[in-house]
């Protein structure tokens, strides 16, 4: 009969396990982490900005629509 542990290749998870360096996996996290974090800030900058530009022009256009609308109330006016 045979146990779990005939099964399963504990000397080869072992010596995996020994080649892992904690120094260079724990600088990997923390790049990993600032990547994350430059990946959010730009998506959100690209967001603002977009909202921004669209308000812009959205007031640039209110702006021409309004002129244009005083402009026929004085013609219909005689001015």
């Amino acid at each position: 009969m045979t146990t779990i542990l005939d099964r399963v290749p504990v000397e080869r998870i072992t010596a995996q396990a020994r080649e892992v360096h904690a120094g260079k996996t724990l600088m990997t996290l923390v790049a990993g982490l600032f990547f994350v974090i430059g990946w959010a800030a730009f998506r959100v900058v690209a967001v603002v900005w977009l909202a921004v530009v669209w308000c812009a022009v959205a007031t640039r256009e209110g702006w021409r629509e309004s002129r244009k609308a005083e402009a026929r109330r004085k013609v219909s006016r005689g001015s």
